[in-house]
C-alpha cells in the first residue's frame, strides 16, 4: 500500500479519537491559559508599578504622577545604605559557593546509599519549619545555651539552614538519574575518581550545581526572619529595608528607588545566566 493511501487512513483515526479527554480538551486548554497569564499578571504587574512609582513624587499616595527623579537623589545622597548591600552581597555569595560545594558532596552521596529515604526527610525538613521558629532556636541554642556572641557569622549560619535544603533538593533531583554504570566503566577504564568526577558526572550535575548556586545566593539575599533574631549588632539589605520602613515612613521613597535598581540590575543577570547555563551550554 503505498504512502498516499495511507495518509487519509491516519487522518481518519485522528479524527476518530475521542476529544473529552481532560489535556486535549478546548476548556482545559483555555483554562490553563488564563491560570498562566493570571499568574504572570500578579508576578510582574506589582514589579512594573513598583517601577513606576519609584519615579512619583508622593509614592505612597498611590497615584504615578507627577513623575519626578527626586527619590533617586535622596538615594544617592544617601549612604547608610551601602554597607547593608555590601554586606549583603559578600555573604550571600558565600552563602551560596558553600551550597553549592555541600549540596554537591552530600547530594552525591546520598544516591548512593541502599535506603536513602530517612536521610533525605532529614535533609529537607528545614523546609518546612517556619523562619520565626527556626530563628528562634538558633538564637536560643548560640546565645543562651552557648554564650556565644552573636554577629555576621550566625547570620551566615542561619542562612545557610535556610538556603541548603532548596539546594540540596535540585542537586539530588538531577543526581538522582545518573547512571552509576557510567563510573564504573570509567573505573574499568582506568579513570581517577577525580577525572571520573569531572568528565562524567560535573556536565550533568551542573545544572543542578549552578542552580543550587543561584538559589542559594537569592534565598540569602533576601532572608529575613531568621536574620533578625542572629543579626547581633549587624545588618544585611533587608534588615535595613525592613527597618526603614517599620520606623521612617520618609524613607519609603528611597525604599522604592532601591528596590527597583536591584531588581533592575537582577532580573536581566539572571535571565542571561540562565540562558547561558541551559541554553548555550546544553547546545555545545
Amino acid at each position: 500500500m503505498s504512502t498516499m493511501t495511507l495518509a487519509p487512513a491516519r487522518e481518519d483515526r485522528a479524527a476518530a479519537r475521542p476529544q473529552g479527554r481532560l489535556g486535549q480538551s478546548a476548556g482545559w486548554k483555555t483554562m490553563a491559559k488564563a491560570f498562566g497569564a493570571f499568574a504572570l499578571a500578579m508576578i510582574y504587574i506589582p514589579l512594573i508599578w513598583l517601577a513606576v512609582m519609584s519615579f512619583a513624587a508622593s509614592p505612597l499616595s498611590g497615584i504615578p504622577y507627577p513623575l519626578t527623579l527626586d527619590n533617586y537623589r535622596q538615594l544617592g545622597g544617601d549612604a547608610r545604605w551601602v554597607t547593608p548591600m555590601q554586606t549583603s552581597l559578600w555573604l550571600s555569595a558565600l552563602v551560596a559557593f558553600v551550597c553549592m560545594v555541600i549540596a554537591t558532596v552530600v547530594g552525591r552521596a546520598i544516591t548512593r546509599l541502599e535506603r536513602p529515604g530517612g536521610v533525605i526527610l532529614l535533609t529537607l525538613l528545614p523546609l518546612f519549619v517556619p523562619g520565626l521558629t527556626m530563628g528562634a532556636a538558633l538564637f536560643i541554642f548560640l546565645r543562651s545555651i552557648l554564650e556565644l556572641k552573636l554577629g555576621i557569622w550566625s547570620i551566615f549560619l542561619g542562612q545557610l539552614v535556610w538556603a541548603l535544603p532548596f539546594c540540596m533538593l535540585l542537586v539530588l533531583v538531577i543526581a538522582s538519574r545518573f547512571d552509576l554504570r557510567l563510573l564504573e566503566a570509567a573505573e574499568d577504564l582506568g579513570a581517577s575518581p577525580w577525572r571520573r568526577f569531572w568528565d562524567i558526572e560535573m556536565p550533568i550535575l551542573r545544572p543542578g550545581i549552578f542552580g543550587a548556586g543561584i538559589f542559594g545566593f537569592l534565598l540569602s539575599f533576601n532572608e529575613l526572619p531568621r536574620s533578625l533574631f542572629l543579626r547581633g549588632i549587624e545588618t544585611t539589605m533587608p534588615i535595613y529595608n525592613w527597618a526603614m520602613a517599620a520606623s521612617q515612613q520618609s524613607q519609603i521613597p528611597i525604599i522604592f528607588s532601591l528596590t527597583t535598581l536591584l531588581v533592575a540590575v537582577t532580573l536581566p543577570v539572571m535571565g542571561v545566566f540562565f540562558w547561558f547555563l541551559f541554553v548555550k551550554l546544553d547546545k555545545n
